[in-house]
């Protein structure tokens, strides 16, 4: 499998289309067109978006070597998952939940324990 095969394989492994992609990248969807048929070749700028912002293995996208993906701890998966939360969304309610999270205190942690139990046993 060459380059552009990797790049393709890549987007439908993140169920996104070619605009989809793009607009992740910050790119025009020409561009990943031309990426994934081999008519622009994908420089080591490109790359290191690709690998950061999807968290892929710079080696699998290059050459095909190892896993698709880097593969994260718990931990880092929780700080990934914020962080695009908090980049991407402006006023969301995604980012509002979570400054809302950052203030509470002890007894706010066991009020909100409480309810998602309460949530959890309705759905069961």
């Amino acid at each position: 499998m060459i380059l552009k095969d990797r790049i393709k394989k890549l987007r439908k492994e993140l169920d996104l289309t070619q605009q989809e992609f793009a607009d992740k990248l910050g790119v025009s969807r020409n561009n990943i067109a031309s990426y994934e048929t081999g008519k622009s070749n994908l420089g080591d700028t490109a790359i290191s978006l690709i690998c950061t912002k999807f968290n892929v293995n710079e080696e699998w996208l290059r050459d095909g070597t190892g896993e698709m993906f880097i593969k994260q701890s718990p931990d880092e998966q929780i700080a990934t998952f914020i962080g695009g939360l908090l980049k991407d969304e402006e006023d969301s309610f995604k980012r509002r939940l979570i400054s809302g999270l950052c203030e509470l205190d002890d007894d706010g942690w066991r009020i909100l324990e409480q309810f998602i139990d309460s949530i959890q046993k309705k759905k069961g």
